[in-house]
Order: structure tokens, then sequence, then C-alpha cells
């Protein structure tokens, strides 16, 4: 019996063993990390992380395909992916530039398809143009910190952030960043191994026969990705200002009042999602709204300033970017006020809300105001000064006393004097030879 246990054993072990290569009983989560890295990104990164490491998962796969994107975010990601204490790999499909390079560094192990490439790191504002040598150091610390992490020669890392690293070599000269494809990222040991597809990957990983369980976004984060997008704000704070300017000059409230709240709501709703604005900066943006509407009723201006500022403040308690977010509402302001000139200039305030709150009426002549009387039949008549002309006195004409000036010229008392022209109460006379 007890032989027949040891024989049992001899041969069960290898099976047992050869179980274990490939993964059997383990987990692994599959997280893609795709399209531009922004803060709903971040949201669904933290989550998801989260997800593993509750079911207990032995390894964590990030599928990468990303141009890249804000550098807060990258930053942060990366701060998720140094806590985590289950082993990762990134699985770079296509690309992993910029701010996808620096999610990479970050992970334990990483592997690439024969086509892909990580690299191009260097930091950019929103405008295009370099960013200031204070934001490029710090970056490319970042960058070289997270090489040295996982024992990686941070001068590559350098390389990818920094254009004054020389490596010729590496096609990369002075004055331009490094990008390594897959072949040259295994010369410098920064890819781990080559691999056409996931199913490589696993049996790479000695995980062929692990349970796979990909992590996907919810329809809120799809949102959120979106709406959080750098490019997208700018355009929601756009549409905002202008369907509330529109709305002023349309009749009740219509759709492009609809538009700009709807905009203001999915701006919100996106940056809440994504963990950036709280319950403090909605009560705030219903407040301004709320002084602004006060303002059509309360004389002064005060409460619509208020009100204008109270919404501002909101915009900027939903980011932790203040640059993009001045800029986004420097865009909209620049946007309103474009579309308030074309709608006064063809529109006036005749129509809309304005023709509540703003008096038309006006005392015109058509309407039979006049602020003096104009007599024109004075024009012709002959008197006589009563009193020095200097150029203005009295003068009298037909019995009747009249304040008269002459067209500068000086005329003595008792002298011929005619009428020949009148403005308003202005009766200019001149001296004639009886």
């Amino acid at each position: 019996m007890l032989f027949a246990l040891v024989v049992f054993s001899i041969f069960s072990y290898p099976l047992e063993a050869n179980a274990q290569e490939n993964g059997e009983g383990k987990i692994v989560y599959i997280i893609p990390i795709e399209n531009t890295v922004e803060r709903g990104l971040e949201a669904f990164i933290r989550r998801a992380t989260n997800e593993a490491i509750e079911a207990s998962a032995d390894h964590i796969i990030f599928e990468i395909n990303t141009p890249g994107g804000r550098v807060d975010a990258a930053q942060n990601i990366g701060e998720i992916l140094q806590d985590v204490d289950i082993e990762t790999s990134s699985f770079i499909t296509v690309k992993a530039l910029s701010a996808g390079s620096y999610i990479a560094l970050n992970t334990d192990n990483i592997y690439m398809k024969p086509q892909a490439n990580m690299g191009a790191s260097g930091v950019i504002n929103g405008d295009g143009t370099a960013a200031d040598k204070k934001a490029q150091s710090a970056w490319i610390a970042n960058m070289t910190g997270a090489a040295k992490s996982k024992d990686r020669d941070p001068l590559y890392a350098r390389a990818m952030a920094d254009a004054g690293v020389d490596l010729p070599e590496l096609g990369a000269p002075e004055g331009e960043f490094l990008t390594l494809d897959a072949q040259t990222a295994m010369e410098v040991n920064y890819a781990n191994a080559i691999v056409n597809h996931r199913t490589q990957l696993l049996l790479e990983l000695n995980l062929s026969n692990a349970e796979v369980i990909e992590s996907e976004l919810t329809f809120a984060e799809h949102i959120a990705r979106f709406l959080t997008d750098p490019v997208v704000v700018p355009i929601l704070l756009s549409l905002a200002s202008i369907g509330l300017i529109v709305e002023l000059y349309s009749p009740g409230f219509g759709i492009p009042g609809s538009i700009g709240l709807l905009s203001l709501v999915l701006f919100f709703y996106g940056h809440i999602v994504a963990g950036l604005a709280g319950l403090e900066a909605v009560i705030l943006l219903v407040l301004g709204i709320g002084l602004i509407i006060a303002e059509l009723f309360v004389p002064g201006g005060i409460l619509g300033f208020v009100g204008i500022g109270a919404m501002t403040g909101a915009l900027f308690m939903s980011t932790d970017d203040v640059g993009h977010m001045a800029m986004s509402i420097g865009i909209a302001l620049l946007a309103s006020i474009l579309v308030s000139v074309v709608l006064f200039k063809t529109m006036g305030y005749e129509k809309g809300l304005f023709r509540h709150i703003i008096l038309q009426d006006a005392t015109t002549t058509e309407k039979g105001y006049v602020s003096s009387t104009n007599r024109l039949e004075l024009i012709g008549l002959v008197g006589k000064s009563i009193t020095p002309l200097r150029p203005s006195g009295i003068g009298v004409f037909d019995g009747e006393r009249l304040d008269v000036v002459t067209e500068g010229s000086f005329i003595d008392t008792d002298q011929p004097i005619q009428i020949f022209k009148v403005e308003g109460s202005r009766i200019v006379v001149k001296y004639i030879n009886e």
C-alpha cells in the first residue's frame, strides 16, 4: 500500500507542476488603456485594479494603445500601479507614446507586438508649444524614476522625455525624442519579449490555463472619458455660453437654452464620474444660476456679477488643471461675445428676454415729443436791439422781446437787426442797413 502511494506521488507530481506552470487555478485581469490618457481613464483604472485586488488576482495585464494625454492623469495612474502588490505587465499592441510610455514603465514587465513602439514623451502645452522648464524637469524625473523603480536603465526613459540626450545609434540624436520599436526595446532591456497576440503573451507568462477576466468600461465611464477629454471641455463650455446667449434673443425658453443647460449638465456629470467635481461644485453652480436669474428682477447688477463669479468658481473647482480650465473659459467667453455682437446687429433688443427687461419707448419727434419749440416763422422779421449784442443780447420784434445772438460780430443798442436763422431756442440775427 505504501509503495503504491509513493508511485502515485511520483507520477502525479509532474502533472501538478505542469498545471502550475500553465497557470491553472490562477486569475488574470486584462485592463485596456486606449485612446487619450485623461482623468476618466484614471478613474476606470482605479476601479479595475481595485476589482482585481478584491478578486485576489495573480496577474494584471494592461493592454496599451494610446498616443498619450494629460501628465497629471498619467502620474496618478503611475501611483496606482506602484501601489499594487500584484505582478503587472504592459502589453503594447500598437503604441504607448508620451503619457502611455510612462504608464508602461510603471509596470513590472513590458511586452510588445512586433509593430508596436513606445516613447516620444516630451511635455507639451495644450496649444502645442513646449512646456516650461520646470514642468519638463519634473516630467523627466518622473520618467527616470519609473524606469529605476523596475530596474530599467533610466537613460532611455530620460531620452524619451529629454530631447537634449544624444542617442544617434537609436535614431534619437540631440534634438529628437527617443522612440523605441519592439526590437530596439528588446535590445535595451525595456521589453521582456515580442509577442504576436494575447494567447502568446499568456503562454510567455506561464498563464495559458489561467482564468482571464477582461475589465470593460461601464457606460458611465465611457461618457466620462469623452466628456473630460481636453478637447471636449472647451466645446461644452462654448455650447453652454452660446446657447444661453442665443436664448436671451429668443421668445420663451427653447432649443438654444436647452442645449446650453444640457452642455453644463454633461460637463459636470463627466467630471463627477471622473472624480474631479464634488457636490460643493454643483451647489455653487446652482447658486450662481439662481443669482443670475434674480438679477433679471432686481436692479443694480451686483447679483449678476456674484452669480457669474459663483459659476466660474464652480468650473475651477471641477478641475485640477487651472491653466486648461482658464483657456477653456476664455474660448467660451470669446465665442459668446462674437455671437452676442452678431445677434445684436441682426436682431437688436426687440426680441426674446431683452424685450421684457429693456425699455423700448423713446420720446421721439415722430411720436410728438419735442424738447423745445422751433419757431421757424420768426425768420425774416426785422427789429432792433435793445441791449448791446456781444454777441448775445435782447432784441424786440413786432413788440416781442427775444433772446438773440449774432454770428460773432458786435451790434450796439438801438440798431436795426434781422432774424435769418432759428435753431431750436437759438435765434441768430444780423445787422441790416436801413
